[in-house]
């Protein structure tokens, strides 16, 4: 088994961003899910209320990002040179930095709902669920754990089941992995690659996030539809994993991966 594809989402809900290698910080992969979208009482947007939100690309530069959208001018975003404020994702609170009012018009704009952007700083901790997870094991702007892993052969054994198949990137992964079969990650409990152990923690959940088309912004029936017919277990569709990095380092596409446990 190799890694075959790898992604960070720096913007919440933005865009996916395929790239050929990615370092493992405390928070999981570099830059992922550092930046993200809040109301006016500091509640989390995500494409589950706008599904508009895939049409945003967010490019990391050296000082912060460079966001691109529809109907703009790209601009710059500086990550943490403003004002500290409370937000929510889901029922954490978290120390954010406000990225400003320009950036806020921005999306407020684009979305055209009232809507600032924040930055998840080096120094705040958001502990992942204990449940799940040992006590320092931490994540950003994530719904609730670090990095996500899914097969290739269970996207492929999904579409085969699908009139129209669809891309990986729909199911906003981290890591991709060919070479098992389908739906091996359901019995992994613990992976190696290139030195670094992941922890399989916990089976993802999906929302309708997957039904919406990251090209067109479109919302269907389906995957989820045709996962409700065999990926259903107490009430929720599960695809993917949720994995816990144990060490920081960096992963490369075609990298082996190892099953440890």
């Amino acid at each position: 088994m190799k890694v075959s594809e790898l992604y960070i989402h720096p913007l919440k809900s933005a865009a996916a961003v395929a790239v050929t290698k990615a370092a493992i910080d405390a928070f999981g992969f570099e830059h992922d899910r550092r930046w993200m979208l809040v109301d006016e009482k500091g509640e989390f947007l995500s494409q589950r209320q706008f599904p508009r939100m895939c049409l945003i690309n967010a490019a990391v530069q050296a000082t912060g990002l460079r966001i691109t959208r529809p109907g703009a001018e790209p601009i710059d975003v500086l990550a943490n040179k403003h004002a500290v404020t409370r937000v929510k994702v889901w029922g954490d609170v978290c120390q954010a930095h406000d990225c400003g009012d320009r950036a806020a018009n921005y999306f407020s704009e684009f979305l055209q709902t009232p809507c600032r952007l924040v930055f998840f700083p080096d120094d705040e901790v958001r502990q992942v669920d204990l449940n799940f997870a040992k006590k320092g094991d931490i994540t950003g702007f994530s719904d609730g754990f670090p990095l996500l892993v899914i097969t290739q052969a269970s996207l492929d054994d999904l579409n085969s089941r699908l009139r129209q198949p669809v891309a990986m990137s729909r199911f906003r992964p981290n890591i991709v992995i060919s070479g098992s079969d389908s739906f091996a990650e359901d019995s992994w409990e613990c992976i190696r690659v290139g030195g670094i152990t992941l922890r399989v923690v916990k089976p993802c959940s999906r929302c309708s996030i997957p039904s919406v088309d990251p090209v067109t912004a479109k919302r269907s029936a389906e995957p989820v539809k045709t996962l409700r017919t065999y990926r259903m277990q107490d009430s929720k569709v599960y695809f993917g994993q949720n994995v816990i990095a144990d060490s920081t380092g960096c992963l490369q596409v075609g990298m082996d991966v190892e099953i440890v446990k």
